[in-house]
């Protein structure tokens, strides 16, 4: 009723002389995180926006109301006032076939919720950062709420820094005496047993099955880092135990490789497990050892976003929208993914050329879509267990971040299948 009351007194808005706002989204802007923000609040408010792809960066068109360029100048977003002419010499470019741009109109705001555990972690996640920063409102939710079948309330759904297999993070060999790791296995089970599971693996493999039938029933799910990866393995390992006693209380199953079912899986094939307690690592897809071992080192660790046709690939030239075509890599428990472990049917949207791996994928499963965003924080190199959290207004313009907000507003739209 709140929005509707707020919408009414938009539509009541006299417009001002001139017709549109263009939040430009290339160099000039000097807050684009903020503007994802002024989008969604837009969206929330049920006033109809444009989102110009491959102009100026991807900007946004937004009718000249005299409350949203009040909501512009308080969050500091900068902002230009175009008349007719301005604007249909701007259509009349986009609409230019040989021009690689394309207007797509947003029309509501998502329901967003994200995935996150109700107890404090010795991490932060970047999603709920900049968010936060972003001023966009979302819902934490958990494993009790997805059992329960709280799912389809939502649109999107992001999964915080997650491990699926229940093996802890595999944290085990460095972190086992610590009492945040200690604290984070008791609750775990404790949720487990609570929730009619015996094992926190059997409890988190149930969840990521929830997760599935969310995206094929036409959910938008986003996650990064170890959200990735371990939620393809629980998935491929589903009715096999790959949880060695020191997670579980038992043994793993001696023949766990070879009974891996990769038809069950969004992303990966064909990938081999590391069910050693003592690694810090899942499998392997990720590409983390090549930084460990200096195969890779910061200043050449960069991906480059791919360059899709806007006119024909909608969805995915939405999800690469930035000012820059190549950003500063960053690591992660999973950094990014090997390319030989992803099906034929993903695409990648980036990749890092020098290290021969994917750090940006994107697929559809049923009526839903998902993205996978390899890397802990995109503005903290190598992001350690108790680092302080990113400081995002020191960030305002992070290419990296933009990526997650663009994944938020890409269900804004109405829905195009890729041509082929």
């Amino acid at each position: 009723m709140k929005n509707l009351l707020l919408a009414f007194f938009f539509l009541l808005v006299v417009p001002l002389k001139a017709t549109q706002i263009l939040i430009p989204m290339d160099e000039a802007q000097n807050n684009h995180i903020k503007a994802y923000g002024i989008a969604f609040w837009t969206l929330e408010n049920e006033v109809v926006i444009e989102w110009l792809l491959n102009y100026r960066g991807g900007s946004f068109l937004i009718p000249h109301l005299k409350s949203i360029e009040e909501e512009l100048i308080i969050r500091g977003v900068r902002y230009d006032i175009l008349t007719d002419g301005q604007v249909n010499n701007i259509r009349s470019q986009i609409a230019d076939p040989e021009v690689n741009m394309e207007i797509v109109q947003l029309e509501k705001a998502p329901k967003i919720a994200v995935y996150t555990p109700p107890n404090k972690q010795p991490w932060d996640d970047a999603v709920t950062l900049v968010l936060e920063y972003a001023e966009i409102k979302y819902d934490k939710i958990y494993d009790s709420s997805i059992v329960m079948g709280m799912l389809p309330k939502y649109d999107w759904l992001h999964l915080h820094h997650e491990d699926f297999t229940g093996q802890y993070g595999k944290f085990y060999g460095n972190a086992r005496y610590q009492s945040w790791y200690q604290e984070q296995v008791m609750i775990a089970e404790k949720d487990a047993k609570m929730l009619g599971f015996k094992k926190v693996s059997e409890l988190k493999l149930a969840v990521a099955k929830n997760l599935k039938n969310f995206v094929i029933g036409g959910g938008f799910l986003f996650t990064m880092c170890s959200g990735t990866d371990s939620f393809d393995i629980a998935l491929a390992a589903q009715g096999v135990d790959i949880c060695e006693s020191v997670f579980d209380g038992d043994p793993s199953d001696g023949r766990a490789q070879e009974k891996l079912d990769f038809t069950q899986t969004f992303a990966f094939k064909d990938f081999h497990i590391d069910k050693n307690p003592m690694v810090y690592e899942y499998s392997d897809i990720d590409g983390s050892d090549l930084r460990i071992n200096r195969l890779i080192t910061e200043p050449v660790d960069q991906f480059t976003l791919f360059d899709f046709s806007a006119k024909w690939d909608v969805v995915p030239t939405m999800l690469t929208q930035c000012h820059v075509d190549v950003i500063n890599g960053f690591m992660g428990q999973t950094t990014d993914f090997r390319k030989e472990f992803i099906k034929s049917n993903v695409l990648i949207l980036g990749e890092n050329k020098a290290a021969g791996t994917a750090k940006y994928l994107h697929g559809e499963m049923g009526q839903g879509t998902w993205t996978f965003y390899g890397g802990h924080d995109p503005e903290d190199y190598q992001h350690f267990v108790g680092d302080p959290v990113t400081n995002l207004s020191l960030h305002p313009n992070s290419p990296g971040y933009r990526l997650i907000l663009n994944n938020i507003l890409f269900p804004a739209a109405k829905k195009k299948k890729r041509k082929t």
